[in-house]
């Protein structure tokens, strides 16, 4: 029988690299996938994975199981990756690229050609909203619409209470539903419909 993340944890802690190996092999992809949709960067969400594992392997003697070992670097994940996205905004003075979602946001299947160049548009316009938000308006979206988590749980991750949370997603929301009202709008149903 395999162990489980929390008897792995406890060895890790006794300084087994291979138990920290398999923690590692466990959840680095969906890590990766949700580094990729916080930061739009297929580098970044690397180097967000790494810094992650590396960050979890130098404190793991401190984790203290009242969270599951999950909960807690996924906390530290998204964290690496709104301090990444911030420290590239003021660098380059715009924020980074956004291709995370693409496939949720930009996505067709319908045959017409009409529709698939009408939804290509929206997809590309919302990409270029998500890529307008703040770091953390983004993180809380990310968390909340695109990997389903709850208000609570994504205040858990990001540290915040439950109010800056809520007050992190209505923004994400509001500027996302306000930058694309003129694809949404009675003439771009008409189009499509």
């Amino acid at each position: 029988m395999e162990p489980n993340d929390a008897e792995l944890v406890e060895r890790a802690q006794r300084g087994d690299g291979e138990a920290f190996g398999e923690l590692v092999q466990r959840h680095s992809r969906y890590l990766f996938s949700v580094a990729y949709r916080v930061t739009g960067d297929e580098a970044l969400a690397e180097d967000v994975v790494q810094d992650t594992f590396l960050k979890a392997w130098e404190r793991i003697g401190r984790f203290d199981f009242r969270a599951r070992f999950s909960t807690w670097i996924y906390r530290i994940a998204v964290n690496r990756g709104i301090d990444l996205m911030r420290r590239k905004q003021r660098h380059s003075g715009h924020p980074p690229p956004a291709k995370a979602g693409e496939e949720a946001l930009g996505a067709s299947e319908a045959p017409d050609p009409h529709r698939l160049a009408v939804s290509g548009e929206l997809g590309r316009q919302a990409l270029e909203l998500l890529r307008s938000l703040t770091p953390m308006e983004r993180a809380s979206f990310v968390l909340r619409h695109m990997e389903g988590h709850s208000i609570a749980e994504i205040g858990q991750v990001l540290g915040t209470r439950t109010s800056a949370t809520k007050h992190a997603v209505f923004r994400a929301v509001r500027k996302l539903r306000s930058g694309l009202e003129p694809f949404l709008g009675e003439d771009h149903e008409a189009a499509v419909g």
